[in-house]
């Protein structure tokens, strides 16, 4: 099942403990500074609980590549391809959707919202990953058709979606965006 957590500090405080966003930067590249107070599993790797520096790369050609860096912006510590995720109604804040997961497992974030958009970045997995997320949650998973998240597999953006059932689709089956 899909949570759904909107930056309203006293709920992500309250109801969950895991961030608190502020918003800074501008439209282009959509920064977003999150801290989460848990570790939080993102494609190819766990984020220890801390502050992170969300945005999207620096490209005309592919506007659906996150960047995670370090809460000072020193350090890159992710590209991960994403692809669009559309809600209906905008929210002033922003919102971080999560793959519900056992008790003692970091949560896999799902997507992210910048504050006012409709259209959004949902995460792509490693295929393996990808599969066991589907599984446990009963959903499907978007899934690179391998394991390697460097930028040369980003940049070919071969990817699909995982069913719960184990079966690899294609992403049109299961969204509605590319």
């Amino acid at each position: 099942m899909r949570s759904s957590i909107v930056g309203v500090v006293a709920l992500a405080a309250g109801s969950f403990g895991l961030w608190a966003p502020q918003v800074q930067g501008d439209e282009w590249d959509k920064k977003t500074i999150l801290t989460f107070s848990a570790p939080v599993e993102v494609p190819g790797r766990v984020l220890p609980a801390g502050t992170y520096v969300f945005k999207l790369a620096d490209s005309t050609a592919d506007r659906h590549i996150v960047q995670i860096f370090n809460k000072d912006e020193t350090k890159l510590i992710a590209d991960i391809l994403a692809v669009p995720d559309e809600r209906l109604q905008p929210k002033g804040k922003t919102v971080i959707s999560f793959e519900e997961r056992p008790t003692g497992s970091p949560e896999a974030l799902r997507a992210w919202f910048y504050p006012g958009n409709t259209i959004g970045q949902e995460f792509v997995y490693p295929h393996n990953r990808a599969k066991e997320l589907a599984k446990r949650t009963g959903q499907h998973v978007l899934s690179l058709r391998g394991e390697d998240v460097s930028s040369d597999t980003l940049k070919k953006g071969e990817y699909g979606a995982v069913q719960p059932t184990g079966e690899d689709v294609d992403i049109e089956q299961v969204h509605k965006h590319k």
